[in-house]
C-alpha cells in the first residue's frame, strides 16, 4: 500500500522545519485541479507562516490547537456568491481540501483539516482575523508542515460498509 491514500492520515504534531515555497505550492495547486460544480473552481486560499496569526486560529477552535506549532497553516476560502451554485460550496471545497490532503502526503509532509464551515462562529472568526472580504467564506484550516511521526498505513477499510443494488 505505497499510495498516498492509503499512508494520509491526520498528524497533529510537527516539527521545528521550514516548508518549501515550491512544495507548498504544488500543494495548492492540487488543490485547484480538483472538481467543481459548473467547473465553477470557487476556491481561493490563504497561507498562513506568520506567528501571530497562527497563534489567533489556534484558539478559535477546541481542535485548531495544533495551528500553533505547525510551519504552516493554509485557510480554505470559497466565492459564496452566486445563488444556485450555493448548495454545492461544501462539496467543491470538500474536493479541494482532499486533493490538497493528498498533495500534502505526495510531498513527504504531514496535515491536520479543521472544519470551520458550517460553524458560523468560527467562520466569522476566521474571517475576521484575516480581513475577508464579503462574498468570501472562510472553509476550513489545514495545518502542515514536516510531520514528526511516520505517516504509515493504517488499515480503516471496513467491507461490512458496502452494498450492492441495494442495502
Amino acid at each position: 500500500m505505497d499510495n498516498v491514500i492509503f499512508k494520509r492520515r491526520s498528524i497533529r504534531r510537527f516539527l521545528d522545519k521550514p516548508v518549501e515555497k515550491e512544495k507548498i505550492e504544488r500543494i495548492l495547486k492540487a488543490g485547484m485541479q480538483a472538481p467543481s460544480a459548473h467547473n465553477n473552481q470557487r476556491w481561493e486560499f490563504i497561507v498562513v507562516d506568520d506567528q501571530a496569526k497562527k497563534d489567533a486560529v489556534s484558539i478559535m477552535s477546541p481542535w485548531s490547537g495544533m495551528v500553533a506549532k505547525a510551519p504552516i497553516s493554509i485557510i480554505v476560502l470559497g466565492k459564496h456568491n452566486d445563488e444556485s451554485l450555493n448548495n454545492w460550496f461544501a462539496q467543491d471545497l470538500g474536493a479541494c481540501v482532499e486533493n490538497i490532503l493528498l498533495q500534502i502526503v505526495e510531498e513527504g509532509l504531514g496535515g491536520c483539516w479543521m472544519g470551520f464551515y458550517p460553524d458560523m462562529d468560527r467562520v466569522k472568526m476566521l474571517a475576521d482575523c484575516f480581513e475577508v472580504p464579503e462574498g468570501i467564506m472562510p472553509f476550513c484550516v489545514i495545518a502542515l508542515g514536516y510531520s514528526e511521526d511516520e505517516n504509515r498505513f493504517i488499515d480503516r477499510s471496513d467491507m461490512s460498509k458496502v452494498h450492492y443494488n441495494k442495502y
